[in-house]
């Protein structure tokens, strides 16, 4: 079947994305570099064209990695990279300054093996700066000949619109998927009328939605999901499994995965909506790649909707700490979860 690609500014890009965050840290110690290499180069291969990064994966190892497997090929791929989050003497910290966000991304070109990225993010809001200061900075990068488009990532509706009056902002990225729901409070619709992608990180729930889903049993001592996602935690993550039954139900009538379905679904919420799922393994790699021929039709979705209402997730998705840093809409019954 011929595929629609989807927009990010005026650059048209596979449905389906590659978020390059796993590859390098977060669930687990960093894959070998010769198989992190190979899987950006199968990526490509397949028809993935849409690579996700930031600065801070793997203190910019995942830049590097992927200057070094692909920047022959550089004109194959849409590249994006976020700032603000950085690194500095192996520490993290959150500098949303103009200067800080020119000297991030010369640092990334160089990592990136490019003269130019394609999307460039603020990966989390500076509250000691406003998100026009930080906007404006973007908009020099792009008439600089840098980047060629800004995006925001973790922000709600209103530093959206704030940012979007500075400069045209082309893509937004936000954790959606049938467990985080919170996009449909209010950017699904302002990125929709403002011609902004939503970019959707963690598409498959962080390994959740999956047959078999994620075993936190299996987890590694470094893995974040032990001490930043209280959903995966042995004080939620039972009641969550139950979810999964109507996930495996439609998944069997579509004819396809549990993640594949997770993926579709996410497709089906706007011809904006691009998921990005990151994985370490050639098979998941060619599994979520695939889930974009899957065609599910509005009574599955809607039953979807249904079944896996926000409400019914157990566990709030961030802990106090990864909550703080972020401005994306809260339900009601989260900000009582989180005493707001």
């Amino acid at each position: 079947m011929t595929l629609r690609t989807r927009r990010i500014g005026d650059r048209d890009v596979y449905p389906i994305g590659l978020g390059c965050m796993n590859i390098t840290h977060a669930y687990g110690p960093p894959i070998e570099e010769g198989d992190a290499k190979h899987l950006l180069q199968r990526a490509l291969d397949i028809g993935c064209n849409f690579l996700d990064t930031a600065t801070i994966y793997g203190l910019g190892r995942s830049e590097e990695l992927i200057g070094e497997a692909l920047g022959h090929r550089r004109q194959d791929y849409f590249l994006a990279s976020k700032c603000v989050l950085g690194f500095r003497d192996g520490q993290r910290y959150l500098d949303g300054s103009p200067e800080a966000i020119k000297a991030a991304c010369e640092a990334s070109l160089q990592r990136l093996h490019t003269d130019v990225i394609d999307l460039y993010y603020l990966h989390r809001p500076d509250p000691k700066v406003p998100v026009e200061d930080s906007a404006g900075a973007l908009a020099d990068l792009v008439r600089d000949g840098k980047i060629r488009f800004i995006g925001l990532s973790e922000m709600g509706e209103e530093q959206l619109r704030r940012a979007h009056s500075v400069h045209p902002v082309a893509a937004l990225q936000s954790e959606y998927s049938l467990w985080v729901r919170n996009p449909e409070i209010a950017v699904l619709d302002a990125c929709a009328q403002l011609g902004t992608a939503l970019v959707a990180f963690s598409p498959v729930g962080r390994g959740f939605l999956a047959d078999p889903p994620a075993d936190p049993a299996s987890f590694h001592p470094s893995d974040l999901r032990r001490m930043m996602f209280p959903r995966f935690s042995e004080a939620y993550y039972p009641a969550n499994l139950p979810l999964l039954d109507a996930a495996r139900e439609v998944a069997n009538e579509a004819g396809c995965t549990v993640a594949q379905l997770a993926l579709a679904w996410t497709l089906a919420k706007g011809e904006h909506v691009i998921p990005i799922p990151g994985t370490t393994k050639l098979s998941h790699l060619e599994e979520n790649h695939h889930a974009a021929t899957v065609q599910l039709t509005p009574e599955q979705v809607a039953r979807l909707d249904a079944h896996f209402a926000p409400e019914r997730a157990a566990g709030p998705r961030y802990n106090a700490m990864g909550q703080a840093t972020v401005t994306t809409e809260m339900y009601e019954f989260e900000k009582a979860a989180h005493g707001g």
